[in-house]
């Protein structure tokens, strides 16, 4: 195809959408953009309403740096309404969706759409979440710290230990060793993470539990009292809402511990007599999947962590649907919290024969949403989870799937996900992550790519800095392309310190925050300070569109612009030098005169017509403010 065709280029932001989020009956003006001069005879949007295709001719617009604009009318009569380009070349046809360029009648899976009536949480994709896993970021409070001995689960008993102590292998403390850490912890830290850059609070599970992850609750209705208590987290979201922080917390509705107070197994925490475990005619019985011998379902296979049954109608009420449910109660004051991360919601309501999840996440949406319009729905899948990101389900997921598991493997790491045979050696082009990247985000509406929660690490998986096996300078790279990303960026807490751990285990990446150090002299605050003062900045890195302008064996370059301003980032993997031909004029830009990037590092580039070659050291992680021609 002819290189014109890649400055062909459209997405749901306000620059190209008048109303990226309209309302039902609304008539919004779409543009699409090419190169000026380009040979375009027409452009036609190709709309469906109500099944049926319409192709509205789309007049021409203004010409703003070297780029030709195009405009037509689209109504909003449907829930959901979706549509393509046509481009009538002076040499054929040809086809532009949210995918990219076709010389053929593409299928509709990745058409751009706009949702009508849809509440964006829009404050999303201004933010940038620090991720704290509570136990192990600081100890504000140490008389209510674990004791030892002081509780027995599974035979294992409760470890207190000191905050510079080794942390313990799973085989040794079975998730049992705990460092002290609590919520007055975290609200005595606002002012540094504040300071830090950061706008949103992302907080492992903090509801009643015996280990120290309390993935296994055993009260949904109570903050831990080791982490404070009701009290505490009212406190904590009242002073960060105060610092402008937001507050979203993480839980399991998909399981409960064998503990909890519906479950009650062992009679740790309450009297057999409570329960469903012990109690065949117990009220919570149905909550649960009891099979006629008296064993049960557990997520996973673990029999410590017993699924919930949500053909239980009582069930749903007791987690969302009445006004004192878990979910509502912690949304409504005086907790107030911003939004819900949902731990292994791809398993959530499916139980072979029994598949409830497209019923209840709906539900469980509308319920959210009916006590707080903004609150974020934040979800744990791993991989393609696009028919759950259409709208009326999840806000985001973790996004592994379109940022970490992409990085991580170009940088040199093999994938998080896959089963070991399946993993390859071969090292990861440019080509891949552009190829793995889109296939995520263009099936999304773009509203929904802007709610995206870019990650690198978190608490289940190993910290990359941390992996002796990969070169220095992936870090670096990483941060730039989770915060290159549309929607927002989260660090795991410790990643700006250059927290220690090791690589073979969960353990390993959960170790205490090592508030002993001067964090703010560490080469990781430094990074991550520039890319939330940089996303804090300008509006293209929180509100622009994206496009890959480059993707070629080793090197690719990802741009976010507004008509104003763009951000380019250049990363490679490769051990040697590299050059790499950047078409900024697709995006109406040119290089820095100096050739320096954000960080004030340069490289050569030689001025070409359609933008520069750029000669680029091994491992290069630049990023440059290009401005516009």
């Amino acid at each position: 195809m002819d290189k014109w065709l890649d400055s062909v280029y459209s997405d749901g932001t306000g620059e190209f959408v008048s109303s990226p989020a309209p309302r039902m009956g609304e008539t919004v003006q779409v543009r699409l953009r090419v190169l000026d001069g380009a040979p375009v005879k027409r452009v036609f949007l190709r709309s469906l309403h109500n099944g049926l295709q319409s192709f509205t001719e789309m007049e021409r617009r203004k010409a703003l740096h070297g780029l030709r604009y195009y405009e037509a009318p689209l109504p909003i009569n449907e829930p959901r309404v979706e549509y393509c380009f046509c481009i009538a070349a002076t040499d054929a046809t040809y086809y532009y969706t949210q995918m990219g360029i076709t010389g053929y009648v593409p299928d509709h899976i990745c058409n751009f759409a706009l949702l009508s009536d849809y509440v964006q949480p829009e404050w999303v994709r201004d933010t940038v979440f620090y991720q704290i896993f509570p136990e192990r970021f600081c100890n504000g409070d140490p008389s209510n710290d674990v004791t030892t001995g002081e509780y027995y689960v599974g035979g294992c008993p409760a470890l207190h230990r000191e905050w510079d102590d080794q942390v313990l292998d799973y085989q040794q403390g079975r998730c049992m060793d705990f460092y002290g850490g609590d919520l007055e912890g975290v609200r005595l830290k606002l002012p540094y993470l504040k300071k830090l850059g950061v706008t949103a609070l992302y907080l492992n599970p903090i509801f009643a539990g015996p280990s120290v992850h309390k993935y296994d609750c055993v009260d949904y209705f109570h903050v831990d009292p080791h982490f404070g208590g009701d009290d505490a987290l009212a406190e904590l979201t009242r002073d960060a809402h105060e610092q402008g922080i937001r507050v979203v917390l993480d839980i399991s509705i998909n399981h409960t511990g064998s503990n909890h107070l519906w479950f009650n197994k062992d009679g740790v925490f309450f009297p057999k007599t409570v329960g469903a475990y012990n109690n065949p005619e117990s009220p919570e019985r149905s909550f649960y999947y009891f099979n006629e011998d008296g064993s049960y379902h557990g997520w996973y296979g673990n029999a410590h962590m017993p699924t919930l049954n949500y053909t239980s109608q009582k069930l749903r009420d007791a987690v969302y649907r009445a006004q004192d449910s878990v979910l509502r109660k912690w949304l409504k004051p005086p907790y107030n919290i911003d939004g819900w991360r949902f731990d292994v919601a791809d398993t959530f309501g499916r139980h072979d024969s029994i598949q409830l999840a497209h019923t209840l996440w709906p539900e469980i949406r509308r319920a959210i949403r009916e006590e707080n319009p903004q609150a974020y729905i934040l979800a744990e899948d791993w991989g393609d989870c696009a028919q759950y990101l259409q709208g009326t389900e999840w806000d985001s997921t973790m996004n592994y799937f379109g940022c970490a598991r992409v990085i991580r493997e170009f940088l040199g790491q093999r994938d998080l996900f896959l089963h070991p045979l399946l993993r390859s050696e071969k090292k990861m082009t440019g080509e891949d992550v552009k190829a793995r990247v889109m296939q995520h985000l263009a099936k999304l509406p773009w509203v929904i790519r802007e709610n995206q929660f870019n990650l690198i690490d978190s608490h289940d998986v190993p910290r990359l800095h941390n992996d002796p096996a990969i070169d220095s300078r992936a870090r670096k790279a990483a941060a730039i392309f989770q915060f290159i990303l549309p929607g927002a960026a989260s660090i795991y807490y410790g990643d700006e310190a250059d927290i220690g751990g090791t690589v073979d285990s969960n353990e390993g990446c959960r170790w205490p925050m090592p508030w002993d150090k001067e964090i703010e002299e560490t080469e990781g605050y430094r990074l991550y300070h520039a890319m939330c003062s940089l996303k804090a900045a300008h509006r293209a890195l929180r509100e622009g569109g994206m496009k890959f302008i480059f993707a070629k064996g080793p090197v690719f370059a990802i741009a976010r612009f507004t008509l104003e301003e763009a951000f380019v980032a250049v990363l490679s993997n490769s051990d040697r030098e590299e050059t790499a031909e950047l078409p900024l004029c697709e995006i109406g830009a040119r290089m820095p005169e100096n050739g320096a990037d954000v960080f004030g590092n340069t490289v050569g580039f030689t001025p070409v017509s359609t933008g520069a070659v750029l000669t680029l050291p091994p491992h290069a992680a630049l990023l440059f403010n290009c401005p516009m021609v």
